[in-house]
């Protein structure tokens, strides 16, 4: 890095060029290859949420996640102070882009069955809209029911990550022959897939509990000015 900014004031001579190559020209290429790889697995899930709830607005609620996510990762490297290590890093974020739109997708879908029902109850038709007071009732009463699930979805792959995030070892013939199974932490494994698992594990973090708060609120949002839109145009 320092080399770069030195040569970036360095007066070179005309017809002479400078090129940085090696190891940073690979993690040049690799971190190239696997941003369009991300933005490839986002385009896809996107296209894929648009025919299954046969509308824009609500995939993109879900795609605000991965943003969310991505947030969480950062920060969380950060604040422990972990290397980012462009190929597994990156792996990881794939990874993650499609984990955490799960949790948006039941919480949604939950809010859709739940509006279904109202407007069965009030008598109306499914292209009709909930009164205001009654929708909020409704968001709030699906982040209530699905909080639990939500959680523990999260929960459960944060756990099952962690122990190869810390690269535990249990020698399993020890155990069964001396009752003494060695466990400890560290070792090469935890350098290959460490930042990998971090990775899931900050992004998944982070996201699950912006979901649960940051989803309904754009929910609500979209709802409202699809609803303003209709009455300016009717």
């Amino acid at each position: 890095m320092r080399i770069k900014v030195a040569m970036a004031s360095y007066d070179l001579p005309q017809g002479i060029n400078v090129n940085f190559t090696g190891e940073q020209e690979e993690q040049a290429k690799e971190l190239d290859f696997l941003s369009g790889a991300l933005l490839m697995a986002v385009f896809l899930i996107f296209l894929i949420l648009v025919s299954q709830f046969n509308s824009a607005s609500t995939p993109f609620i879900i795609l605000v996640t991965v943003v969310f996510s991505l947030i969480g990762v950062f920060l969380g490297l950060v604040i422990f102070r972990m290397e980012f290590v462009i190929m597994m890093t990156m792996i990881g974020i794939i990874s993650l882009a499609g984990i955490v739109v799960n949790n948006a997708i039941v919480l949604i879908d939950f809010i859709k069955q739940l509006s279904s029902r109202k407007l069965a109850e009030l008598g109306l038709d499914e292209k009709d809209k909930l009164p205001v007071p009654i929708l909020i009732d409704t968001i709030v009463e699906a982040g209530r029911t699905r909080l639990r699930p939500v959680l523990l979805t999260a929960i459960t792959t944060i756990l099952g990550l962690i122990p190869l995030a810390t690269g535990m070892n249990i020698n399993f013939y020890t155990l069964f022959s001396e009752n003494n199974p060695h466990i400890f932490f560290g070792g090469d494994n935890v350098v290959f897939w460490g930042p990998m698992s971090w990775t899931v594990i900050f992004g998944l973090t982070f996201a699950t509990f912006l979901t649960l708060v940051i989803v309904p609120v754009m929910y609500f949002l979209f709802e409202s000015i699809q609803r303003f839109m209709a009455r300016l145009f009717a």
